[in-house]
C-alpha cells in the first residue's frame, strides 16, 4: 500500500501517515473507526480528533491582538442584543429615581429622608440614589446605549438603502419548496399574456415586481414589505432622537417655583424665584420677558350631602393678568393640568394654601411684621397649616410667632386641627417666642422653620404659657406689651415655571418611534414568484411565496393569485391540480397544492 498524506483537517497526524507499516491504522484513522486486531500499537489506538496536533501537542489558538480585540468589543457593543440589554438596564436604573426623593426635585424631602434613615441613607447617597439621573452609572448606561444604537443603525441603513434600490431576487429554480406552492395546467393560455397579467396584478397589490427571462419560460419575481425594515429603522432612529433631545433639554432647560399671594405679582427674573435650577448650557439672558398678577384663587370641595368624600377637592382655578412684550394685558385662568403658555415658558399650577394677614407689634409699639403670611399645609386633607413668622427687628428682643392656621378650626384633646379644607371658620392658634433667631450668623435658614431651643416662650398675664386663639378681626396683647392681630385672610398659589426647547422634539421623536414600531410589527415582508412555461403542448403556471416572518395569510394569497390568473384566461383548471397529480412532481416528491416545505 502506497503512502499518502491526508489533509490536516481530516484529523490525521502527518507523522503517523508517514510511518511504514501503518496501513490499516491509517485507514481506521481516516474513517474515524477503531483499528481492529490486538496487535495495534499505542499510536494506532489513539482516539480520532478533528484538531491537528504538532509534536503531540494541540495547536495554539492565534491571539486576536489589540486591533482584533477592539473590533470584537465594538461588534458586541453595536449588536442589537446589546442595545436591548442596555435599554432594559436603563429602565431598571431609573427605578430608584421614582422610589427615592431627588435633590433636584425636592431638596427638603431628600434631607428629611437622610435624617430618618441614618447609615442606610448615607450609603444610598454615596451611590447616587438621590441624584439618579446625573449619577455616573446612569450616565454610563445612557452613553453606552446611545453609542450602541448609533453603531447598530448606521450599517443597517446602508444595507436597507441598497435593498430599496435593488431589484427583487431571482425566481428560484424549484418553487415546490416554498409556501403555498400551486401548479396549474392551462391549455391554450398565452404565456406572455399570463406573465403580463401577473406583473400588473402584483404591481397593483403594491409589490415591487420584475419580469425575468428564463431558459424554459418567463417568470415574475415580486417583493413587498420593505416598509417593515423601514419602520424598524425609524423606531431605532427615533429612539436615538429621544435620547439626544432629553440630553439637549437637560443642558438647556430651566425650571423654577414661585409662590404668589392674591393681589401679588411676579416678574420673570432669577431674583423672583423661590427655587430655580437650570441646565449647564442655559443662559439667563435668554429668559422670556413676561409678568403676571394673581387676581383671584378659587377652590371648591365636596360638601356634606354631595356625592363623594366630604372635603375632597373638585377644582382649583387661578385667575391671572398676564403681560408680555408687544401684547396687551390679558386675563387667563390656570388650572391643574391646564398650564398657561407664554413665548418661551409654560406656567403650571403646582399648589395652593392660605395666607392669613397678621400684624405683630413689639412692646415699644413698633409694627415689626405685617401683611399676608404664607402657611405650609401639614399634609392632611383639611389644610391644617403651620404658621412661622419671624420679627428680627422687634425690641427689646427678636420675636417669633409660631402655631397653626385652621380653615375650619377646632381645638380639642387632639390639639388644634381643621375639620374642613374651605375657610368656613378660620382661626389662628399661636404661641409667641423671644430670643436670638440666629439670622445674624450668616447661615441661610428656611423661612418656614425656626429653632425654638434658643428662644423663650412669652407668658400670659398670670405668668403661665399661653396659646393665643384668634378669629379674623381680633387682637391679643401679651403681658410684655407685644400684640398680635388677625386682620384678614387671603389665598396663595404656587406655580412651576419651566421651559425645555427640546420638549416638542421629544414628543415628535416618541410619536415617530411608536409609528415605526407599529410598522415593524404589523407589516409582513414577503416574496412571490410566478413562473409560466410551455411543457408537453400546454402552459404550466407555478406560483409560490416566501415570508420573512410569521405570515399566516401568505398561502391563501398565493392560491388567490393563481386563481385570478387562471380565471383571466380561457384555459381550463385541472381538478385538484397539485404536484402529486403530475408525474414529474410526483417523482421529485413535491408538495401538494397550497402546501409548503
Amino acid at each position: 500500500m502506497s503512502e499518502k498524506n491526508p489533509r490536516p483537517d481530516r484529523g490525521v497526524r502527518t507523522d503517523d501517515a508517514e510511518r511504514p507499516g501503518t496501513g490499516p491504522a491509517e485507514a481506521g484513522a481516516e474513517t474515524g473507526a477503531e483499528p481492529s486486531g490486538s496487535g495495534a500499537g499505542p499510536s494506532e489506538s489513539r482516539s480520532w480528533s478533528s484538531k491537528p496536533e504538532v509534536d503531540g501537542k494541540r495547536a495554539a489558538v492565534p491571539s486576536l491582538g489589540l486591533r482584533g480585540t477592539l473590533l470584537f468589543l465594538w461588534r458586541q457593543l453595536t449588536s442589537m442584543q446589546t442595545a436591548l440589554v442596555l435599554l432594559m438596564l436603563l429602565a431598571v436604573a431609573a427605578i430608584p429615581g421614582s422610589l427615592y426623593p431627588q435633590r433636584s426635585v425636592n431638596p427638603a424631602l431628600t434631607e428629611q429622608f437622610l435624617e430618618e434613615n441614618g447609615r442606610w441613607g448615607e450609603i444610598l447617597d454615596t451611590l447616587g440614589f438621590f441624584e439618579v439621573f446625573s449619577s455616573p452609572w446612569f450616565s454610563a448606561i445612557y452613553l453606552l446605549l446611545f453609542i450602541s444604537l448609533i453603531g447598530c443603525i448606521v450599517p443597517r441603513v446602508g444595507v436597507h438603502l441598497r435593498q430599496l434600490r435593488a431589484k427583487p431576487p431571482r425566481t428560484p429554480s424549484r418553487l415546490t419548496r416554498f409556501t403555498g406552492y400551486t401548479r396549474l395546467e392551462l391549455p391554450g393560455a398565452q404565456a406572455d399574456s399570463l406573465i403580463e397579467t401577473a406583473h400588473r396584478s402584483l404591481r397593483r397589490s403594491r409589490y415591487r415586481a420584475e419580469v425575468r427571462e428564463e431558459k424554459a419560460g418567463r417568470s415574475v419575481s415580486a417583493e413587498r414589505g420593505l416598509l417593515r425594515e423601514t419602520g424598524n429603522l425609524l423606531f431605532h432612529i427615533a429612539l436615538v432622537g429621544v435620547l439626544v433631545c432629553i440630553a439637549g433639554g437637560t443642558l438647556t432647560s430651566y425650571r423654577g417655583q414661585v409662590t404668589v399671594v392674591e393681589g401679588g405679582g411676579f416678574a420673570n427674573s432669577l431674583t423672583q424665584y423661590d427655587s430655580f435650577e437650570s441646565g449647564a448650557w442655559f443662559d439667563e439672558n435668554d429668559m422670556p420677558d413676561f409678568r403676571f398678577t394673581l387676581e383671584d384663587f378659587r377652590a371648591t370641595y365636596v360638601q356634606p350631602g354631595e356625592a363623594g368624600k366630604v372635603g375632597e377637592p373638585r377644582s382649583f382655578e387661578a385667575d391671572v393678568q398676564v403681560t408680555t412684550p408687544g401684547q396687551e394685558q390679558e386675563s387667563r385662568t390656570v388650572q391643574v393640568n391646564k398650564p398657561l403658555h407664554v413665548p418661551g415658558a409654560s406656567m403650571y399650577l403646582l399648589g395652593n394654601g392660605y395666607a392669613p394677614e397678621i400684624t405683630v407689634t413689639d412692646p415699644e409699639g413698633t409694627v415689626v411684621a405685617e401683611g399676608p403670611l404664607i402657611t405650609v399645609p401639614m399634609g392632611d386633607t383639611n389644610y391644617t397649616s403651620q404658621v412661622v413668622l419671624k420679627a428680627p427687628d422687634a425690641q427689646p428682643e427678636q420675636t417669633a410667632v409660631v402655631g397653626f392656621f385652621l380653615p375650619t378650626g377646632t381645638i380639642d384633646e387632639q390639639g388644634p386641627r381643621s375639620l374642613y379644607p374651605d375657610a368656613l371658620d378660620p382661626q389662628l392658634a399661636l404661641t409667641v417666642y423671644q430670643g436670638d433667631l440666629g439670622l445674624d450668623s450668616g447661615v441661610p435658614q428656611n423661612a418656614y422653620e425656626v429653632d425654638l431651643t434658643t428662644l423663650t416662650q412669652v407668658p400670659g398675664e398670670d405668668g403661665d404659657p399661653v396659646l393665643i386663639r384668634l378669629y379674623p378681626g381680633q387682637e391679643y396683647s401679651l403681658a410684655d406689651g407685644t400684640t398680635v392681630s388677625f386682620d384678614g385672610l387671603k389665598r396663595y398659589a404656587a406655580f412651576d415655571i419651566a421651559h425645555n426647547p427640546f420638549e416638542r422634539w421629544i414628543l415628535i421623536s416618541a410619536l415617530v418611534a411608536v409609528g415605526g414600531l407599529i410598522l415593524s410589527l404589523f407589516v409582513p415582508r414577503r416574496r412571490l414568484w410566478v413562473r409560466v412555461r410551455e411543457q408537453g403542448g400546454t402552459t404550466v403556471l407555478e406560483v409560490a411565496g416566501l415570508a420573512r416572518s410569521d405570515d399566516p395569510a401568505l398561502a391563501d394569497d398565493v392560491k388567490a393569485l393563481a386563481s385570478r390568473l387562471s380565471e383571466a384566461h380561457d384555459g381550463q383548471r385541472l381538478p385538484d391540480a397539485a404536484p402529486s397529480g403530475h408525474p414529474e412532481a410526483d417523482a421529485s416528491g413535491g408538495p401538494r397544492e397550497g402546501s409548503a416545505q
